[in-house]
């Protein structure tokens, strides 16, 4: 069985994030209880989600790696039951083991945060799958990249690297048309960098394919909301920086969001549809086109 990647004909992709870890930085041990975890996900797609991406290993700076068997064990009864139910998931994984179980029990995408560097056998599973594969910017892992960030020029570099994890993955046999990019922001990058890519939002979708942007509760919005003394604001209170980030993403030409409150930034996503249908620009073209010759609507549609 294939999978595409999802699109949508009214606004960008929308995808939540369920976290069954005990140290993700945001929220950390808040979904590691497979019934709460299935119950947040069921807000999250009710209130408008395309995508659930499930990920049951942290990636924030200095986390600590876990073993893959402990990974899927996180992971797939809340991929299992949520697939029964009809919603799209994503596995957020650059273990190719933890993958191929994911896939076998209902994931549809690999969304890899080492862009398939993390596991030479990645490219394998996801060809023999046909499923879609969001390929991340990398460098290194979480306790490593913090020194890693270091570049001439983080746009060109990032494009570059970018470019060279495509290659790898079209020799391997992916088709282009499973291919969504990253450009990680705060992996390996700082605040500057973050910033300085998302200025030049056009070199990454100039690369001619959809580009998925995961800023949501990011740290370097919580020192750009920095109090008086210089304190970031916390994670949980970055959302309306995050819904900013999600429209002006949508209106720089991304396919996606990655987000871990999802109304607020669906509620983005719109304004910037309505703005762009009225300077006569679609929301995703090739979503409108397929669309316009089926006849009918596409992807997750309005819940």
């Amino acid at each position: 069985m294939t999978f595409t990647v999802p699109r949508r004909p009214d606004r960008i992709v929308v995808m939540g994030v369920l976290n069954v870890t005990p140290d993700s930085f945001s929220d950390g041990g808040r979904y590691t209880d497979l019934d709460q975890a299935l119950r947040h996900a069921r807000e999250m797609w009710d209130e408008g989600a395309d995508v659930i991406d499930v990920g049951g290993e942290s990636t924030r700076p200095g986390a600590e790696r876990v073993e893959a068997a402990e990974e899927a064990r996180r992971v797939l009864p809340a991929i299992r039951h949520l697939a029964a139910e009809g919603q799209v998931v994503s596995v957020d994984t650059y273990r190719a083991a933890v993958a191929e179980q994911a896939l076998a029990a209902g994931a549809a995408i690999v969304n890899d945060v080492s862009g398939g560097l993390g596991d030479p056998d990645m490219a394998r599973v996801v060809a023999a799958a046909g499923c879609p594969w969001i390929l991340m910017h990398w460098r290194g892992h979480s306790k490593d990249m913090n020194a890693l960030a270091r570049y001439g020029d983080v746009v060109a570099d990032v494009r570059a690297e970018l470019s060279r994890r495509v290659d790898a993955a079209l020799a391997a046999g992916v088709s282009a048309e499973r291919l969504v990019l990253d450009p990680g922001l705060g992996f390996a990058k700082n605040a500057a960098h973050n910033w300085a890519l998302l200025a030049r939002f056009e070199a990454l979708t100039g690369l001619g394919l959809p580009v998925l942007v995961g800023a949501s509760r990011k740290s370097f919005l919580g020192r750009l909301l920095a109090g008086p003394d210089g304190t970031p604001r916390a994670p949980d209170e970055r959302e309306d920086a995050t819904a900013a980030l999600t429209l002006y993403s949508a209106l720089h030409g991304a396919w996606g969001v990655r987000v871990h409150q999802v109304r607020p930034n669906v509620d983005a996503a719109l304004v910037a549809s309505a703005i762009g249908a009225a300077a006569g620009v679609p929301a995703d073209p090739e979503a409108a086109a397929s669309v316009a010759s089926a006849g009918a609507g596409a992807g997750g549609g309005p819940r």
